[in-house]
């Protein structure tokens, strides 16, 4: 099957395009909101702290990933994403009211909803997913899904930065609603037969169930392990960002977005490649290349040259989102459908948590540490974990009790 054909075979089938079309949608709201309301925050209160808090209140119910993935395998999938998006896109609305720091209470209210309606979704539709997608295009979706997530990165941040900036952060809050109201809309066009395994009951029930389902699994846990690990060095890679910028490359804090840009490119490339490498390739060995080339870019980020820079962040783009797709598609393959929403949702707080502690340690870390010997060290770790990835013992695929997952023909 070249990439050509399978990539044509899930953008063909109609379930597949119209979760894609979700994605791209859905994907532009958040993406623009994301960077607005930090802005938004310090226009109307002055603080940074607040402002940083904004970007950590949107992250913080991915902490309570299991017991949201749990909910999802006890309600019908389709229905749950139509009814989130919609619920967000009425309270987005409410943002209108935020217009001086004494309402400022209302945004962080909001987001605290906008972080959990995420994790919720994301287990949601990964669940559905699996059902309604052939299991052979697993990985051609999900490198699509990212295609689609980053290439909305590109765009989106700077439509909400200039319509914040001009027409203050309500207008970006608008776009987001409309965005989710246009997303219900493509979930609720999804035609996915078949009974949900939530109508059924919920006979292999509770929370640690998606726990035990990645820890007990020969070839999940070792992927959302390293997952865990890069995570963590992506996360103190991250907070190097403006060192980097300001002491080593000498460019104002606007150089972020070019550098941003290169990376989006890289991981845009690989959500294209994704798919056919993940079978022509064996699922340890696409993962810690990807870990492998992150970790050496991380180390070349210690190097004071331009071109260097550039070089290193679209391969940062192109490595780190192999774990991830992999370790998603493997869970998506190897998880019953009873047990998928909370073991998507707990597989993704073990890789997603240590990216945001990450994010506070190493803002710590770069006011002791020089990062011209903090980015090597960390590119080792990342490289430590890879070899150990690819030299570690393997199991074999497990067999999901509820057999093959179905194609998007027959679901």
């Amino acid at each position: 099957m070249t990439t050509g054909s399978a990539t044509g075979r899930v953008l063909r089938d109609r379930t597949a395009g119209l979760f894609l079309a979700a994605v791209v949608v859905s994907g532009f709201g958040s993406s623009a909101m994301s960077p607005a309301a930090g802005i938004w925050v310090k226009s109307l209160t002055g603080s940074d702290s607040l402002a940083a808090l904004a970007l950590f209140t949107v992250w913080l119910p991915v902490l309570f990933g299991p017991a949201l993935g749990a909910l999802t395998d006890r309600l019908p999938r389709q229905p749950l994403l139509v009814g989130a998006n919609v619920v967000m896109a009425l309270l987005l609305t409410t943002l209108t009211a935020v217009d001086s720091a004494g309402r400022i209470w209302l945004l962080f209210a909001v987001l605290v909803l906008y972080g959990t309606s995420s994790v919720l979704m994301d287990a949601a539709e990964s669940a559905l997913v699996a059902r309604a997608v052939d299991a052979r295009l697993l990985g051609d979706f999900n490198g699509l899904r990212m295609t689609a997530n980053e290439g909305m990165k590109l765009v989106a941040p700077l439509t909400g930065a200039a319509l914040c900036a001009r027409f203050g952060g309500a207008s970006v809050a608008l776009l987001d609603a409309v965005s989710f109201a246009l997303a219900a809309g493509l979930y609720g066009l999804l035609r996915v037969r078949g009974p949900e395994p939530a109508a059924a009951g919920d006979p292999e029930g509770g929370r640690g169930a998606g726990m035990r389902q990645v820890w007990g699994s020969e070839v999940l846990r070792p992927l959302v392990l390293a997952g865990s690990v890069t995570m963590l060095c992506a996360g103190l890679n991250g907070a190097t960002l403006y060192a980097v910028i300001d002491k080593t490359l000498g460019h104002s804090p606007a150089y972020a977005g070019v550098l941003s840009a290169a990376q989006g490119i890289g991981s845009v490339a690989i959500g294209l490649l994704a798919g056919p490498l993940l079978r022509r390739l064996p699922e340890r060995v696409f993962t810690a290349a990807g870990i492998a080339v992150f970790a050496v870019a991380v180390g070349l980020r210690a190097v004071p040259y331009d071109a260097v820079a550039l070089v290193a962040c679209g391969l940062i783009g192109a490595g780190l989102p192999c774990v991830l797709i992999a370790a998603m598609t493997a869970v998506q393959r190897e998880t019953p459908d009873a047990l998928l929403g909370r073991t998507a949702a707990t597989a993704n707080t073990l890789m997603m948590a240590p990216n945001a502690v990450a994010l506070a340690l190493g803002a710590g870390l770069v006011a002791l540490v020089d990062v011209r010997v903090l980015l090597p060290l960390v590119g080792a770790v990342a490289l430590a974990a890879a070899v150990v990835l690819v030299t570690g013992r393997r199991g074999a695929p497990t067999r999901s009790p509820a057999g093959p997952r179905p194609s998007s023909a027959e679901a």
